[in-house]
């Protein structure tokens, strides 16, 4: 950490003088290509109210924490969140609902049942943080955390880009080619369960589903295929993010929010750019 502390100092960038803007900083540089490559796997498969969903149970992990006594209810938080990403997976598959409809009522429910929970026990002002969220919080081993999430993410995504790449494009096709389906949206929606509760303290509940889904989003507009989909969404993430945190350093604002509102600008002017090549 000490060399890149150094290297960060010698840029000619004054939030960089205070270590709280260098730990954000990393942390971002290191969140920006996790939330890009679960975020176009996302696109693809029309889930793009999902992590919305997952961001709204983390009310409900941070609850079972607080009834468990838990200091840093983050434990809850992915237990919480890995089992209700298998409990939507399993009753999307059955067909008996739209995906949108299955995501709104689990989504509504587990927001509902954690804020009854933490305002029964008088503790809905522990989770207004939460809400926004604030990177500038990020510690030294927050930043080895994110990192080993990240390391995982892309060791995984090394096995299951194919799979997940052919069950986005066509569902019956995958099977037919021997394709464990469920297990593979199962993998898949853990990644993003875990990618979720292990940094919605830093992004923030109400900006967690933006910064997966913008990128991609974005990056969908412009990209000829699905590796340069991949990486222009990476550098659309990643970028945003370096912008958005000076923003936030030199106005004062929201970091998150101003990250969102770049990365919303990056997309209205590559929805342009795709539209006039169309």
């Amino acid at each position: 950490m000490d060399l890149i502390y150094g290297v960060l100092e010698s840029l000619p960038v004054s939030m960089f003088q205070y270590d709280f803007m260098k730990n954000a900083f990393i942390a971002l540089v290191l969140l920006a290509p996790l939330f890009a490559m679960l975020g176009t796997m996302t696109v693809n498969n029309k889930m793009a109210f999902f992590s919305d969903a997952l961001g709204h149970s983390a009310f409900t992990g941070i609850a079972i924490g607080t009834l468990l006594g838990c200091g840093n209810p983050l434990l809850a938080m992915i237990i919480f969140g890995i089992g209700i990403s298998l409990v939507i997976t399993r009753v999307r598959a059955s067909g008996l609902a739209s995906s949108d409809t299955v995501i709104s009522v689990f989504s509504s429910t587990a927001m509902a049942l954690g804020i009854v929970i933490l305002t029964s026990r008088g503790g809905f002002a522990r989770i207004s943080s939460y809400l926004i969220g604030d990177i500038l919080t990020v510690g030294v081993g927050d930043i080895f955390l994110i990192l080993t999430v990240l390391v995982l993410a892309y060791f995984l995504w090394i096995f299951l880009y194919n799979p997940l790449l052919l069950l986005s494009v066509n569902p019956s096709l995958a099977a037919s080619r021997g394709i464990k389906t469920l297990v593979v949206e199962n993998i898949f929606v853990i990644m993003v369960a875990v990618a979720v509760m292990v940094s919605i303290r830093w992004v923030g509940i109400l900006m967690i589903n933006s910064l997966l889904i913008l990128p991609a989003a974005a990056a969908r507009n412009i990209s000829q295929g699905a590796r340069s989909y991949h990486w222009v969404a990476t550098g659309f993430a990643v970028v945003a993010s370096i912008i958005g945190l000076w923003i936030s350093y030199q106005f004062g604002t929201s970091a998150g929010a101003s990250i969102v509102l770049v990365l919303a600008i990056f997309f209205f002017f590559t929805y342009l750019v795709g539209r006039r090549g169309k």
